[in-house]
Formats: C-alpha cells, sequence, structure tokens
C-alpha cells in the first residue's frame, strides 16, 4: 500500500529534507520519526523533491510504503501531527496506486521566491525573504524571465554537487510580479537541477539592479557556464509551492 502525505513547513531551523547519517535535524527525520511512533515501525519517506537547509515547502508530496495501516489516512495527518514541532505540519494524507512515484509521476512543480524590496528590511519577511535594498526594476526582471521559458540545457543555473543525468530541463511558466515592497518570482517548470531556481533568482536580480540586461539571458544559457550567471540566492526567499500529478490512483 502506498500512502502519499503533502507537508508543510518552515525549513528555517531545520538542515534540509534529506536524511543525512552526519546531519541530524531533518524534515525527513522528523517525520519519519513520528511515523514510527504512530505506526510501530519505521517507514522509509520518499519526496517529489529536496530541499535544502533554510528552504521552505507550501506543500511537499512524500510518500511511504506498508502493508496497512492501522489509522484511517484520513485521519493520519491528526495523528501524526500531534507529535510533530509547530513549524511541520502534515496537512493531508491518501492512498495511491500502485506504481505511483512521488518523483516520476509528476507532471509539474512549482516554486516560488521572495524578495523584500522596502529600503529597510521588514522583520516579519526575515524568515521568508531575500532583502535587497536597491531599487529592482521588476519590469526588466519579467522580460528577462521569458528567457528562461522552454527546453533548456541549464547546466550554467546549476550548483556543483547535484547528481542529475541530464542538465536539459523544461520551464512552463516563470513570471516576476511586483507586489508593493515585494518582488514575487514564480516558476513552473518539469523539474529543476541543484540549486537552479536560487541561481536563476540571482541572475534575474543582477538584471533588476542593472547590472545585467534582459538580452543576456540567451546567451548566458547557451554558455553553459555557471560562472556567467548570478550568485545563488539565499535559501529563505524559496519555497516549494505545488506539485501536480496527473492522477494519484
Amino acid at each position: 500500500m502506498n500512502i502519499l502525505l503533502t507537508v508543510q513547513y518552515d525549513g528555517t531551523d531545520y538542515n534540509g529534507w534529506q536524511r543525512q547519517s552526519n546531519t541530524p535535524h531533518t524534515i525527513q527525520e522528523i517525520l519519519e520519526d513520528a511515523l514510527a511512533q504512530r505506526l510501530g515501525a519505521h517507514h522509509l519517506l520518499t519526496a517529489a523533491g529536496r530541499t535544502d537547509a533554510g528552504v521552505h515547502a507550501l506543500a511537499m508530496p512524500c510518500m511511504f510504503q506498508c502493508q496497512e495501516i492501522r489509522i484511517p489516512a484520513d485521519r493520519l495527518p491528526f495523528s501524526l501531527n500531534s507529535l510533530l514541532p509547530p513549524d511541520i505540519r502534515v496537512v493531508d494524507a491518501r492512498i495511491t496506486a500502485d506504481g505511483f512515484d512521488p518523483i516520476l509521476s509528476a507532471s509539474s512543480k512549482t516554486y516560488r521566491y521572495q524578495l523584500d524590496n522596502a529600503a529597510i528590511p521588514n522583520v516579519f519577511k526575515r524568515r521568508y525573504a531575500w532583502h535587497i535594498h536597491h531599487p529592482l526594476d521588476a519590469c526588466a526582471m519579467h522580460s528577462a524571465a521569458a528567457h528562461f521559458v522552454g527546453t533548456h540545457d541549464f547546466k550554467a543555473f546549476a550548483a556543483a554537487g547535484g547528481s542529475a543525468k541530464t542538465s536539459v530541463r523544461t520551464i512552463f511558466a516563470l513570471d516576476v510580479e511586483r507586489r508593493s515592497d515585494e518582488v514575487i518570482i514564480s516558476v513552473t517548470g518539469n523539474g529543476f537541477l541543484y540549486n537552479m531556481v536560487r541561481i536563476i533568482t540571482g541572475t534575474l536580480v543582477e538584471v533588476g539592479l542593472g547590472k545585467k540586461h534582459p538580452l543576456d539571458i540567451p546567451a548566458i544559457i547557451l554558455s553553459r557556464d555557471r560562472k556567467k550567471a548570478g550568485q545563488t540566492a539565499p535559501a529563505a526567499g524559496l519555497s516549494m509551492i505545488e506539485v501536480i500529478y496527473s492522477e494519484y490512483t
């Protein structure tokens, strides 16, 4: 039996999603320990993505397998949440069909990056946004964003250390929107390389600051040279928003 959980978390105080032998206090570790307490045995969780330390998730799908479950799936979130810290919440649980895979079955993933563009940083956004005090040209950033849409080799926007077999990915949509003192970057694609969204964000910020031109983006993509793209944006501003599956059962 496959049980798919949808998890929401504030990643500020955690060392990322993935359980690691030499790095305690990860989201996966906390969730698997709660499952073990409730179900009486350890169950390995497979997530739709591996968020880094400090990255958040509004809806992270993760799945475990079991022969049987003594708690009805629709009651599992309430049961687990009673054991979880307040910055991690299971918001949904359902049984999925055999063969379902939270990574391979996904048709798209959406991430959001928040920029605090006020002259003085907002203390209530410090855990969830990157503060840029110089004014950002959101229109220029929006123009630059259009060049990322489509199927490209995104090697220039991947950090070293990733395990992907290919750096070719498809971005379905990339939008930049100003909301008062905030600039919101939303990106949807079929998958993302290690730190890809944060590097794209860093590059768009350079466009917004006038350090790069929107028309520089195609050449950077074609170069496949990480040094030509912008800096890796801080983790705090990034959140996984949604993973879309064509079907659950």
